[in-house]
């Protein structure tokens, strides 16, 4: 979770890939005492002196209740879920978090006023969606628990916004790709991992087919769109949950411009069957034009840009962390 206040939010599953760069980008605006973040897990130190941390578990209503009261949080961020491989490795955990969990963080929501941002996924599509591009309003049915969790998220949090006015927004967000944490479990994973390899072992081994198209973002281009979005005003609005687009290419597509910088850079492939499924069921590209007509959105990251970027943040890492570098 993040939580905001006055405006004061919290960060549910705050210690994922997405949460502890957006609650600095929230904290330089609002301050860090008005924006916490939290999980289930003990953070490292640098994210606990970073700003205001709590445990919160998302299964647990009451605790969440207490937080949200005690601390007066206006705004909520949920980023709780088990992500596409992972939650068909466990289906039942997955409908548990994914399911139970937003449950309790619209009711949360609804009975207190609080604006609630709710992520959704490219994995909210499905075989029959369009794939090249998926626009923002067609058939979705998809085969994985997580996306069929996503959905039953975007339909409730408009249900509740038509029924109850709840202040509900929601972005799809394609491939997020950063240096700052690892890989967890989702299918597009492979595009941050490779920068891992590419400065480490010089070789990469993909678990997708070197021709799998699926639309991608750079990290800071995700955390930009969120906060802009959270931050339009609700006459901007025609839908409750949009499409964001930045980038969209195939693991040969990203491998070739990797070796501009890293020449040596070997890559190998062996299709996993889940993994390879679920992105053979999920668009190539997204179709944003709305998000880009109502509140402006327009990404900051291509493909070279991005590139250049991860590979200089990875080496970063690696050197802080006395790994060598290739």
């Amino acid at each position: 979770f993040i939580f905001v206040y006055h405006i004061l939010s919290l960060f549910e599953g705050g210690l994922g890939q997405l949460g502890v760069g957006l609650a600095q980008m929230l904290r330089e605006q609002y301050g860090k005492e008005n924006v916490i973040l939290s999980d289930i897990k003990r953070p490292p130190a640098d994210v606990f002196n970073m700003g205001p941390f709590v445990y919160a578990d998302v299964l647990d209503y009451k605790n969440l209740r207490e937080l949200v009261v005690n601390n007066r949080i206006t705004w909520l961020v949920h980023y709780s879920a088990l992500l596409s491989a992972v939650g068909e490795a466990n289906v039942t955990l997955a409908r548990t978090i994914n399911i139970t969990g937003l449950h309790n963080v619209l009711d949360l929501a609804l009975e207190n006023c609080l604006r609630l941002f709710v992520p959704s996924t490219i994995g909210a599509f499905g075989p029959s969606s369009p794939r090249d591009p998926a626009p923002d309003l067609c058939i979705q049915r998809p085969r994985t628990i997580y996306g069929v969790s996503k959905v039953h998220g975007e339909l409730m949090g408009e249900y509740l916004h038509h029924k109850y006015g709840l202040d509900f927004r929601c972005l799809r967000y394609p491939g997020v790709i950063s240096a700052t944490t690892k890989p967890g479990g989702g299918t597009t994973d492979y595009a941050v991992q490779i920068f891992h390899d590419a400065l480490g072992s010089g070789h990469h081994e993909c678990y997708l087919r070197p021709q799998t198209r699926l639309p991608m973002m750079h990290i800071s281009d995700c955390h930009r769109a969120t906060i802009e979005f959270m931050q339009a005003d609700e006459c901007q609005l025609s839908l409750r949950t949009y499409n964001i687009a930045a980038i969209s290419f195939t693991p040969e597509e990203v491998a070739a411009e990797i070796r501009k910088h890293v020449p040596q850079l070997t890559v190998t492939y062996k299709p996993d069957p889940v993994r390879q499924n679920i992105a053979d069921s999920w668009p190539m590209r997204f179709d944003d034009s709305n998000a880009r007509r109502d509140w402006g959105w327009k990404p900051a990251y291509g493909l070279p840009e991005l590139v250049t970027d991860m590979l200089d943040r990875v080496q970063n890492k690696r050197t802080n962390a006395g790994l060598p570098v290739s």
